[in-house]
């Protein structure tokens, strides 16, 4: 009787650039699908098709392939948040839009539990790719330039540096326990956090936008 076997992609040569990048493409895959617990350096070289020395020569260890994964999606998560803060007027719905964007991303992706186990681990994420400082500056501007349009008086950028910290803590605390507290504090259904984050957009904005 013949027994399966989990096919694996033959064993090429490689530039060091391709296969760094196509092993963290096939990590973040199993990432996406089993977490963190479902990285495993054996499994994610059969799916490129190089051999387990190879993913430790790139990475050194599976902790750091987890946090090179993170990294590499929060780049680009990093990346499309400011181009989108750049180019907001700072109404509702396009906060609403950029802080479901946001939340989607941590949450379909598992990136939110990943940042919180590498916390829990002693390896906080510190990417110099990824800086809330770039975030709280885009905003402060787009900020403001509205208050200047209203007649407002500005506020200091510590002041927008709280309001941005407020919203990417709630974001990432909510992608990983959201459902569970929501329904704790009685906020039960499937639309509970979506009705959470449409109440976080106006509050950030009665903030942003206040006297």
């Amino acid at each position: 009787m013949s027994t399966s076997r989990r096919e694996t992609k033959p064993r090429v040569r490689r530039d060091a650039e391709s296969a760094r990048a196509l092993i963290l493409e096939a990590a973040e895959k199993r990432l996406v699908s089993n977490g963190p617990a479902g990285i495993r350096l054996q499994e994610v070289a059969a799916d490129v098709g190089v051999s387990h020395p190879t993913v430790l020569h790139h990475f050194g260890s599976r902790e750091a392939l987890v946090k090179a994964v993170c990294s590499r999606a929060l780049a680009s998560i990093h990346r499309q948040l400011i181009e989108a803060i750049e180019a907001s007027s700072g109404d509702e719905a396009q906060l609403s839009a950029m802080l479901e964007a946001v939340f989607d991303a941590l949450t379909k992706s598992g990136h939110g539990r990943v940042l919180m186990w590498l916390a829990l681990e002693g390896e906080p994420f510190d990417s110099v790719d990824v800086r809330l400082a770039d975030v709280v500056d885009a905003t402060h501007a787009m900020r403001k330039v509205k208050r200047n349009e209203k007649g407002l008086k500005q506020k200091t950028r510590e002041d927008t540096a709280h309001v941005v910290v407020l919203a990417a803590l709630a974001l990432l605390g909510s992608s990983v326990l959201g459902r569970t507290m929501l329904t704790n504090a009685g906020l039960e259904g499937d639309e509970a956090g979506a009705r959470f984050r449409a109440w976080l957009t106006r509050v950030l904005l009665r903030h942003l936008d206040g006297e």
